[in-house]
């Protein structure tokens, strides 16, 4: 029976591959530059890589993407979001939680765009000797979900998901563009760019971890980019959308351990997991519960899950079992 259906799956897959392959698609931006589809490359029975080129990055950016179990047509669409990958690292919701296992089963096709680790997902002012031109913003509201609906024939129903400083980005794209992302899971995040805590996440994140200059993504510190691009000062743009935030209390949990796969029995990585993904999570929690109290001061609804643990991937595979039907409900799967 397994057997079947894995090969019904695969066959399915082999046929989408090339008949999306045939088609020609383009969008265009402002300037008239059009973005495009490049190619597909088949990489399992549901799993594909779409490769789309950003005019506003002038370069061909990978997805991965999850086709359901019957097809992606008239499905909606859920886009993950990385955090602070560095390239050539292989560190991502596929390799570090079950994504694979459950989610085809689900009705909802998972797309994964790489590459965009430390740049927070927005328009950079100017390009950055390390991170290189980053107009993330364009991108994921303007380029490719278009491409990508017609790619997938989807609902055109979408769901943003982030975590760590991906979070961060899913909010405040989903604010951008409140008509193309009815849904956002952000996951131990810090949704300010603007306080003190906020900046100083930004510039672990971007400077130090990633090696950029943060005055390239939004000019000095305190400068109007940093408060435009806060997603608690712009909260109010959440209205109407399905939320759901969670971050960990920085108290070790019950991934915190020898025995966890992602850390595999090696001690070193389990005591940099508690120690240093302890602090960064108890500030991100920090930051949490103010986006949470904002949102209930403005009466907007959000779900808030706050629990043990650290800054790691074991709470966020949690996270998105305890997101994943909440969000497929909420567009249409």
């Amino acid at each position: 029976m397994r057997h079947s259906r894995t090969l019904r799956n695969t066959v399915h897959t082999v046929v989408l591959a090339v008949l999306f392959a045939l088609v020609p698609m383009a969008v265009s931006n402002a300037q008239g530059d059009c973005a495009y589809l490049d190619h597909i490359e088949q990489r399992g029975p549901n799993e594909l890589a779409v490769f789309v080129y950003s005019a506003a990055m002038d370069r061909v950016i990978e997805q991965d993407v999850l086709v359901p179990d019957g097809g992606s047509a008239g499905r909606p669409t859920a886009y993950l979001l990385i955090g602070a990958v560095l390239a050539g690292e292989e560190v991502d919701w596929p390799q570090m939680t079950d994504l694979r296992d459950f989610a085809p089963a689900t009705g909802v096709t998972v797309v994964i765009p790489k590459g965009g680790g430390s740049t927070y997902y927005t328009d950079w002012q100017r390009d950055d000797p390390v991170l290189g031109r980053n107009k993330w913003r364009t991108y994921l509201t303007a380029e490719l979900p278009p491409i990508m609906d017609a790619v997938l024939k989807s609902s055109g129903r979408n769901a943003l998901v982030g975590l760590s400083m991906s979070s961060t980005a899913a909010l405040a794209l989903a604010e951008a563009a409140p008509q193309l992302y009815e849904t956002v899971g952000a996951f131990s995040g810090c949704a300010e760019t603007s306080t003190p805590l906020g900046q100083a996440y930004v510039y672990l994140v971007t400077h130090v971890h990633g090696g950029g200059d943060i005055e390239n993504m939004w000019g000095p510190l305190n400068s109007p980019a940093w408060a435009d691009n806060d997603p608690l000062l712009h909260a109010d743009l959440l209205r109407g959308h399905t939320i759901y935030l969670s971050s960990g209390t920085g108290i070790p949990g019950s991934h915190d351990n020898l025995g966890d796969y992602r850390v595999d029995g090696n001690t070193q990585t389990l005591l940099n997991q508690i120690i240093e993904g302890g602090a960064i999570e108890a500030a991100t929690s920090q930051c949490t519960r103010r986006l949470a109290a904002r949102l209930s001061s403005l009466g907007i609804p959000a779900i808030y899950r706050s629990h043990p643990g650290t800054h790691s991937w074991g709470y966020w595979q949690d996270d998105l079992h305890e997101f994943w039907p909440i969000m497929a409900a909420s567009i249409g799967a």
